[in-house]
């Protein structure tokens, strides 16, 4: 499953003459976050039930093996949603702050169509192709 949850919600229609991150816009995104958050949520207790009835004891030490494996592999990937639902629970926090929207770093709108593909995002995307520029050169 991929760290970005996939959203149900259509996409924000701007209307004619609407200002950047206006009540309609915040609201629209609140339910987008509050919607990725909730089925990370039933993954995980999906996954907590899941691990909980299929805990038999192989004889067979390979099937032993891949049952932790599979539950290893599980468990990362249920660590990986929890720290996403972490950072959902901070872009709440923002829209309430009324920071929503806009770059950590240069302060400009982050835009209404990469905060539909990414709505957790922090960085406009000049700020976010620098510091991946940035990595890339420290890590060769």
């Amino acid at each position: 499953m991929p760290v970005q949850a996939t959203k149900t919600s259509a996409p924000y229609k701007v209307k004619k003459g609407e200002e950047y991150m206006s009540p309609d816009q915040l609201e629209h995104f609140r339910g987008v976050l509050n919607g990725i958050k909730l089925g990370l949520s039933q993954d995980i207790d999906r996954t907590v039930h899941t691990m909980q009835d299929e805990a038999t004891v192989f004889a067979d030490p390979n099937d032993r093996a891949s049952q932790e494996s599979d539950m290893s592999l599980e468990l990362r990937n249920r660590d990986r949603e929890r720290k996403l639902i972490k950072n959902i629970d901070k872009m709440l926090g923002r829209i309430d702050a009324g920071d929503y929207g806009y770059c950590d770093k240069c302060g400009v709108e982050i835009g209404l169509s990469r905060l539909e593909a990414r709505p957790t995002a922090t960085l406009c995307i000049d700020c976010k192709t620098l510091d991946e520029i940035r990595e890339r050169q420290v890590a060769k």
